[in-house]
C-alpha cells in the first residue's frame, strides 16, 4: 500500500473514529460514519465510500500517484506511531487494529513478525567429565556439553538488556562444579534473523575442555538470578551488545492477563534447528503439574496450551494474538503433542522483575528472586466460573478461607484469624483484589523492605481492614 494513501486515509479515518466513541445514547439524531471502504479503481485513482449511521454515502478520491513514487510501501506499524503521535493516545496495538482498522484476526502474522524482534536462541555450555573403564584402571575425559533453548528479551535500558528464559535451560545437574556449580558457564543467544551456532575448534583450556567459537552474530551473556521452583532464569548483556547486532531489537510487550481460548503462539529455538513459529490456544489456565529442574521435584503452577512446541523451546516467548507475552514455554507431554506447557504471565512478571530489582539495587548481599511467607495455610471453596459479557471473557473465583495462622508470624501480627474470608490485600494503599488463592503468592513476589500491606477480610459477616505491616528486609527470603 502507498504510504501517502494510507495516512491520507488515516487523517479521515481517526477523527470521524472520535466522533463514533463520544456519541451518547441521549443524542440518538447524531450521524457517524459506520465503515469507509474501497469500492472502485480508475487508473492512478482509488475510490473510497464512506457510509453514515443514518445510510447516506459519499465518496472520496485517493491519488496513487505516478508508479507509486509518492511513497514507499508502509505497514500497519507505521500507521500506528503515527496515531499516537498525532493524538498523544496511549492505545495498545490490538485496540487500535479492533477500533479502527478491518483487521482479519485469523491472520496472525502482523503480531508473529513483531514480536520476533524481542526473541532469542540460546546455547549453554557445562563441563562434564566422563568416566571410561573400572578402578584404577579408569580414565576421565573431560568434555563440554552444550544445550540449546529460547529466551525473549525482557526489558532494556541505556546500559543493560535482561533476556528471561527457563532455570532448566541454564542448568545442568551432572555439570562439573568446578565453575560456578551446576550453572553454564557460558551462554550465548543469538536474535531472530541474525542465527549462527557453536564450531567445535582444535583448541583446549588449561583444564582439557573442548574451546567452541560461535562467530560475530553471537552474544554473551551472564546469570543474573534464578529461580529452580518458577523455572524462570534472568540472563543480561550490556545493551550495545544487543543493539550492534540489530538496533530493532525490542523488549517484549508484557499482556495484563490471558483467558482460556484465547490464541498461544509458541516463538522458539525448535529442536535446535532456529527460531520458528507455532499456534495454538490456551486450553487450561492454570494447573498444577509435577516437574524436576534441578533434581528436586515440585508441583508447579502452568497454564495449559495445545500449541506445538518441542525440544529447544524450553524458554521462548508464548504470545496472544496481539503479540504480547502470556507466557514462558517450558514442558511438554511427549506422549500427545496438544498437551505442553507454559509459565503464566502473572507469575513470569513478579518473579523476573524481582530478580531486576535486586541486580540494580546495589546490595551485593542480595541475588535473585525474593519472596516472604506470610505465615497462613488456607482452604478454598465455593470455586465457580464467572462469565463477564462485557469484556468476552470470563474467570474462575473461589472463596479463601483462613485453617491456620502460625503464631508470632507475619499474618498474626496484622490480626488474621482463622474463618477470615480473604477480600483482597492493600500493598502501599493499593488495593488489590483476590479471587484466586495463588494470587497471594503473586503478591509475595512484589513485595520490597518498606513496602506496607495489610489484608481485608470478612469476619462475623462484615469486612475488616486489618493492620498494617511494614516489611523489613529479614521478611524476605531467597525464592527457591
Amino acid at each position: 500500500m502507498n504510504k501517502y494513501i494510507v495516512y491520507a486515509i488515516l487523517a479521515i479515518i481517526i477523527p470521524c473514529c472520535f466522533l463514533f466513541a463520544s456519541c451518547s445514547s441521549s443524542n440518538d439524531n447524531q450521524v457517524y460514519i459506520t465503515s469507509i471502504e474501497k469500492t472502485a479503481s480508475s487508473g492512478l485513482d482509488d475510490i473510497y465510500t464512506i457510509t453514515y449511521s443514518d445510510g447516506t454515502t459519499t465518496n472520496f478520491t485517493i491519488s496513487n500517484g505516478q508508479d507509486g513514487e509518492d511513497g514507499q510501501d508502509a505497514n500497519i506499524n507505521d500507521i500506528y506511531e503515527l496515531y499516537k503521535s498525532i493524538y498523544g493516545q496511549d492505545l495498545s496495538f490490538a485496540d487500535f487494529l479492533d477500533m479502527y482498522l478491518d483487521y482479519d484476526y485469523t491472520d496472525n502474522s502482523l503480531a508473529i513478525n513483531e514480536c520476533l524482534q524481542s526473541c532469542l536462541k540460546v546455547y549453554t555450555e557445562y563441563r562434564v567429565s566422563t568416566s571410561y573403564g573400572w578402578g584404577p584402571m579408569a580414565t576421565v575425559v573431560n568434555g563440554i556439553s552444550i544445550e540449546s533453548g529460547s529466551a525473549v528479551i525482557f526489558a532494556m535500558d541505556d546500559e543493560f538488556t535482561y533476556v528471561v528464559t527457563n532455570y532448566h535451560v541454564v542448568y545442568n545437574e551432572n555439570a562439573n562444579s568446578d565453575n560456578g556449580g551446576n550453572f553454564a558457564h557460558k551462554i550465548v543467544g543469538y536474535l531472530y534473523g541474525s542465527e549462527s551456532e557453536p564450531v567445535e575448534t582444535q583448541t583446549t583450556d588449561s583444564n582439557g575442555y573442548k574451546v567452541y567459537e560461535y562467530g560475530d552474530y553471537a552474544i554473551e551473556f551472564e546469570l543474573v538470578g534464578a529461580s529452580a521452583s518458577t523455572d524462570l532464569a534472568v540472563i543480561k548483556t550490556q545493551t550495545s551488545n544487543i543493539l550492534k547486532i540489530n538496533e530493532n531489537a525490542k523488549a517484549v510487550t508484557l499482556a495484563e492477563d490471558y483467558y482460556v481460548g484465547q490464541t498461544a503462539i509458541a516463538v522458539g529455538n525448535t529442536e535446535g534447528e532456529g527460531i520458528s513459529v507455532s499456534q495454538g490456544i490456551v486450553s487450561v489456565d492454570s494447573e498444577y503439574i509435577s516437574l524436576s529442574v534441578d533434581g528436586t521435584t515440585r508441583l508447579h503452577r502452568l497454564m495449559r496450551i495445545d500449541t506445538a512446541v518441542y525440544s529447544g523451546n524450553s524458554g521462548g516467548g508464548l504470545f496472544n494474538a496481539s503479540g504480547d507475552l502470556i507466557g514462558i514455554v517450558n514442558a511438554g507431554d511427549s506422549t500427545d503433542q496438544n498437551i505442553n506447557y507454559a509459565i503464566p504471565i502473572d507469575i513470569v512478571k513478579e518473579v523476573v522483575n524481582s530478580i531486576i530489582y535486586y541486580d540494580k539495587d546495589g546490595d551485593d548481599s542480595t541475588y535473585g528472586a525474593y519472596t516472604l511467607s506470610f505465615g497462613i495455610t488456607v482452604e478454598t471453596s465455593n470455586s465457580k466460573y464467572v462469565y463477564d459479557s462485557q469484556s468476552g471473557y470470563g474467570e474462575i473465583k473461589e472463596t479463601i478461607t483462613i485453617a491456620s495462622v502460625v503464631e508470632d508470624s507475619i499474618a498474626s501480627e496484622m490480626g488474621l484469624q482463622v474463618g477470615d474470608v480473604i477480600v483482597g490485600v492493600n500493598v502501599n494503599n493499593s488495593f488489590i483484589t483476590i479471587n484466586r488463592s495463588y494470587e497471594i503468592t503473586n503478591i509475595s513476589y512484589t513485595l520490597r523492605q518498606g513496602d506496607t500491606i495489610s489484608f481485608v477480610v470478612m469476619r462475623d459477616n462484615q469486612q475488616v481492614q486489618l493492620t498494617d505491616y511494614i516489611i523489613t528486609k529479614t521478611d524476605l527470603q531467597n525464592l527457591e
